[in-house]
């Protein structure tokens, strides 16, 4: 990419931005606050956000760069969302709220086209706000303030930041409701991986004090709790999920709250993936921060990463060896300390990521705060909210992966559809195989 001085306006700089893939070159109009990140956005090849309030009318979000004929199972996308509802410790919103994922654009006769996708999660708590917060100006009398901040929330950083009076509108975009729609594409992108043998699935490994983290939980013992019909806390050692709902149980009865670890597990991933020639191209640091983008997640592990800290390395490194039938390239390890990533590129070995999740902000006996109008002490804000969300952001950072995942596959096979994108990763399997 080449800068040169624009003519006036917002527009300051004009670039010239040279493809990788054709080698051709297209002008394009930059602005002084735009940055390097922002640029590499606009050429990735899976992009996504979303839309929407916690209380806002629907949640929306857009999906972009997915090959076309993708076979879109409704089913599936929305036991996602069941999924993400689940656990011991919930609130009362999950009893308002069923999920279902309404496709607007990009899928027709049951499959993606190549455009963009666009999906609605309707929220069915709006009609209890729809006066409340308003699309319109109102009535301010029936505006529901959120008077004083809680501590631990965005709360007073976001009203600091947008100069709002109180924290209702920061609440609203803040909050994990928003993590949804991330669920809706992120199931969209573990159907892309599933054709190519790739599966996405978490557990939580500690909930408090009550904790499995000592030890790796294999694939085979996690794939059945995506299929149980009731969720408890997702845990794969029956005897330590009954000690996590006492935790829970322990909160519940003294108004706190409680947070926990999760672990989330891909499956069958082929070496390759990622890159360690650029510090944005790192598959390690890509998934690190999709985690730690989630609500209430406040540190990330690949591997074993923090034992790894306190050992040395010959406790560490997994040792290699080699047996001609075995793996995608006939090499071995004695066991996954690292997570399945090293130099920040897939190694053929489960990735495993942990994400540490901080109890939930909002307390029913709430911790000392200030007013926003008279800056008084008072009691934080209390609004309807969970006591344990451990499982739901488990299935959470299972869709961030998953989008994390899907971006380095099309970006490494690219295609404009299933058939092209399926070829061309075939062939690098052929590749591996001979290697």
């Amino acid at each position: 990419m080449s800068l040169e001085p624009g003519s006036s306006g917002d527009y300051r700089y004009k670039a010239t931005l040279h493809c990788t893939c054709t080698g051709h070159a297209f002008g394009a109009k930059i602005k002084p606050s735009w940055t390097f990140l922002h640029l590499q956005c606009l050429f990735h090849m899976l992009r996504y956000f979303t839309s929407g309030e916690s209380h806002g009318e629907a949640l929306v979000a857009f999906l972009s760069g997915l090959p076309a004929g993708l076979a879109v199972d409704q089913a599936f996308v929305d036991r996602e969302l069941w999924r993400r509802q689940q656990g011991f410790g919930r609130g009362g919103r999950m009893k308002i709220e069923t999920d279902r994922a309404h496709f607007l654009s990009g899928v027709h006769h049951g499959k993606t086209i190549g455009s963009p996708i666009a999906v609605m999660l309707e929220n069915r708590d709006w009609q209890n706000w729809k006066e409340s917060l308003p699309v319109e100006t109102g009535d301010p009398a029936k505006h529901k303030r959120v008077a004083s901040p809680r501590p631990g929330h965005a709360d007073l950083a976001g009203a600091l930041k947008y100069d709002f009076t109180e924290g209702r509108y920061v609440l609203e975009r803040a909050s994990a409701r928003e993590s949804a729609a991330r669920v809706a594409i992120g199931a969209l992108a573990k159907l892309l991986l599933r054709e190519l043998g790739v599966e996405v699935l978490s557990h939580v490994v500690a909930v408090g004090a009550v904790s499995i983290a000592d030890r790796e939980i294999a694939w085979e013992q996690i794939e059945p709790l995506s299929h149980k019909d009731e969720v408890l806390l997702a845990c794969a050692d029956a005897d330590a999920e009954q000690r996590m709902k006492e935790e829970v149980d322990k909160v519940l009865r003294t108004g706190d709250s409680v947070g926990g670890v999760f672990e989330v597990v891909a499956h069958n991933v082929p070496p390759g993936l990622g890159s360690y020639v650029q510090w944005d191209e790192r598959l390690d640091a890509l998934l690190a921060a999709a985690v730690m983008s989630l609500q209430a997640v406040k540190a990330v592990e690949i591997g074993s990463g923090i034992q790894a800290a306190h050992s040395p390395g010959s406790a560490v490194h997994d040792e290699i060896g080699y047996q001609s039938d075995s793996g995608f390239a006939g090499f071995t390890r004695t066991r996954n300390n690292a997570g399945g990533l090293e130099g920040g590129v897939s190694n053929g070995q489960e990735i495993r990521v942990r994400g540490y999740l901080k109890p939930i902000s909002t307390l029913r006996r709430p911790l000392q705060s200030v007013d926003f109008a008279t800056r008084e002490p008072v009691k934080a804000a209390y609004e309807r909210s969970d006591v344990c969300v451990v499982p739901a952001a488990g299935v959470a950072a299972e869709a961030m992966v998953a989008l994390t995942l899907a971006r380095c596959t099309l970006e490494k096979f690219g295609g404009d559809s299933m058939k092209e994108m399926k070829r061309n990763f075939q062939g690098y399997l052929e590749q591996l195989k001979n290697y």
